[in-house]
């Protein structure tokens, strides 16, 4: 497993110490020296126009990336190798159309990565959708791609929506749009590997109960858990056709079908939605930013981020589990649905806040954001990217800035309150502040003028979210650049995938007898929630999606990544849903290591125990701790040996001078 510990739960316990810069013999050098946000350059991406997705193609646990050339229609996987430290070119291959889009998925429910691509058909205009199956060794089956009933020009979403781990896809039919009794259509996956001629996604009305909307092109379309119960919902963005724009929350009732309970307007001028727990109180919020008016360019002028906090259950504190207060959740029923939440943005209360953007970066005039990526056709809108930078278990925001110098990448760290803070109130109360991380140790991100997107990525997988920029070329730099995130950070990680259930959960065989663990896959749905106990010994909760968003190259990573804080303790409860629609769709793991990867196996059969594992990374401090224990353990031996002889010795002389002692009361 590439130098990687692979072991279950129970028995996998590793040191693992935070670094320490004052050191560096014997300790051999960093791949990308430097403190701070480091330009690593391309790392190895080179002959293409952009990334358009991410994923793991060869099963081996380290993100790879799917590129697309300036031609619009060629495709090339690049693998990362760990040894080399950069990104490899591996298969390429030529698709017949312009591709909009590319979700990769284990449609056929292989173990490995097949490709759902979108592109824009010649002779009707919508969305020809076709999928290229992975290949048992390497690479797609180009001679025999599948094709699949086309789509309206909103793009389709992946979703599981009978419950059996496999991905269906949800959306518009051109047909439908026009429908008065079913706008929304279901591709669900019937694909039979034992049948030749098996079809693979069928055209079908799913399941939602409920006054159905058009959806918007483009849309923030996301499938994640919003009312607490671990099970993935559905959150629509729809269109009204007047240029107005809502949205709306249908819940997942598992057999029952989905049903719609929630739909409100959004503010005018709003652009791509993301989603994240901003104030870890373990629920899933909204973030988006809005703008007056944007520009042929994709900048929008006068803009503001945006947070409406999902109003749930809050987590029960410990005095509230003492007195047996009600109205909250127990750290062990944190999978308990809540089902008067709601996303109130009416603007008249603390759980939406509206930031102008000219309040986190300041300058004369006003920084603009860039809402668009115009240099595709059609333009690409960008979302503002949620991860956590610093490791804190609040999530920053990433996104682009456009000002008269050009295009710049921007980091922004989510901050307490205090009084002045953007985010706060006046007197400095509020949930989070927005502070822009300072020049000093930013300059690879100030240096860029070119900027047409953003995203985050794990380089090498070594638990720190670092940076990718996709750049137009103008200033010949090149069209992507990578940040590694150098900063240091005295804080704890964790990463988490939960896994489709091919193979029944064990090893994959392909047809020449080759074995592979079906790490590969891509399974949107999956939801994480966990208590933590911080060093002063406060309990916080937090909620974290898989994959919630694919559309319109969104470049999310196909496991979960988040931040634990400064922490002494293991993670005490964490629960990992599913979108199966068995009685028990969650679990709870206890005492999880952090630092650590978590790959959950979980099974549909009805009381089937799920597998868990638990993999941790040797890093290169780990042979000088095991000598230091081992030292350490060897110098209190001799000690404590030294000791034991010393007092062995007094204790004979002891008995000695007893028995020369003559007892004259016995004369």
């Amino acid at each position: 497993m590439n130098g990687r510990c692979r072991t279950l739960l129970s028995l996998c316990i590793i040191p693992i110490l935070s670094q320490v810069h004052a050191i560096s013999w014997p300790f051999s050098p960093k791949h990308i020296s430097g403190k701070g946000l480091v330009d690593a350059g391309a790392m190895g991406l080179t002959g293409s126009d952009r990334v358009i997705a991410y994923g793991d193609f060869n099963e081996d646990q380290f993100l790879d990336v799917l590129m697309l050339d300036e031609d619009r229609r060629t495709l090339t996987v690049f693998l990362w190798n760990h040894d080399e430290f950069l990104f490899k070119r591996s298969t390429s291959f030529k698709h017949g159309g312009d591709v909009y889009n590319v979700v990769p998925g284990d449609f056929t429910h292989s173990g490995k990565l097949d490709l759902l691509i979108m592109s824009k058909s010649q002779s009707t205009g919508y969305l020809d959708l076709t999928v290229y199956p992975a290949l048992p060794g390497d690479g797609f089956d180009v001679s025999h791609p599948i094709s699949v009933s086309a789509s309206s020009l909103s793009q389709p979403i992946p979703i599981d929506l009978d419950g059996d781990m496999k991905i269906d896809l949800l959306g518009m039919t051109p047909s439908s749009q026009s429908s008065t009794r079913s706008i929304f259509q279901a591709w669900k996956n019937v694909w039979n590997a034992s049948e030749p001629n098996s079809p693979l996604l069928k055209v079908d009305e799913p399941s939602f109960h409920g006054s159905q909307c058009a959806l918007s092109n483009p849309h923030s379309n996301a499938v994640v858990d919003l009312d607490g119960d671990c099970l993935a919902d559905v959150f629509l963005v729809c269109d009204d056709g007047n240029g107005v724009k809502y949205f709306q929350v249908w819940i997942n009732n598992k057999d029952q079908g989905f049903k719609l309970v929630q739909e409100n307007t959004l503010p005018p001028g709003v652009q791509s939605i993301s989603f994240a727990d901003v104030d870890r109180d373990g629920t899933i919020d909204m973030v988006f930013p809005t703008c007056s008016s944007v520009s042929n360019s994709g900048v929008g002028s006068d803009c503001s981020i945006n947070i409406a906090y999902n109003q749930q259950l809050p987590l029960c504190s410990s005095s509230d589990i003492q007195s047996g207060k009600r109205g909250c959740r127990s750290p062990e029923d944190l999978c308990v649905a809540d089902p008067d939440f709601k996303f109130d943005l009416s603007g008249d209360n603390d759980a939406f806040v509206r930031i102008p953007l000219s309040t986190i970066i300041p300058g004369s005039p006003a920084p603009s954001l860039l809402v668009q990526d115009t240099t595709f056709t059609p333009p690409i809108p960008l979302s503002i990217k949620l991860g956590d930078a610093n490791l804190d278990g609040f999530p920053d925001l990433f996104f682009v800035v456009s000002t008269s110098r050009g295009n710049t990448p921007k980091l922004v760290y989510s901050v307490p309150c205090g009084q002045g803070v953007p985010g706060c109130a006046a007197n400095g109360t509020g949930r989070r502040g927005w502070q822009v991380v300072g020049n000093k140790g930013t300059e690879s991100l100030e240096a860029v003028k070119d900027a047409r997107g953003v995203a985050f990525i794990d380089m090498d997988e070594d638990g720190t979210l670092d940076m990718m920029v996709q750049r137009t070329g103008a200033s010949g730099a090149g069209k992507i650049l990578f940040v590694q995130n150098n900063f240091y950070y005295d804080a704890f990680f964790l990463k988490a995938i939960v896994l489709n259930g091919a193979c029944n959960n064990g090893w994959c065989y392909a047809e020449d007898g080759t074995k592979y663990h079906p790490f590969g896959v891509s399974y949107s749905g999956a939801s994480y929630k966990y208590t933590i106990l911080d060093t002063s010994g406060r309990r916080s909760a937090a909620q974290v999606g898989q994959l919630p968003q694919t559309s319109y190259h969104s470049l999310q990573s196909p496991y979960s990544f988040f931040g634990l804080g400064r922490t002494n303790n293991y993670i005490e409860n964490l629960f990992v849903g599913s979108t199966m629609h068995n009685k028990d769709h969650f679990i709870n793991m206890e005492g999880v290591i952090p630092n650590s990867k978590v790959v959950i196996l979980p099974s549909t059969k009805e009381g089937e125990a799920w597998k868990r594992e638990l993999f941790l990374r040797p890093g290169e401090w780990i042979p000088w701790v095991t000598l230091t224990v081992v030292a350490g353990t060897i110098i209190l031996a001799v000690i404590v040996l030294v000791l034991h002889l010393n007092e062995k010795r007094e204790d004979e002389l002891e008995r000695r001078r007893a028995s020369h002692h003559i007892n004259f009361d016995a004369l």
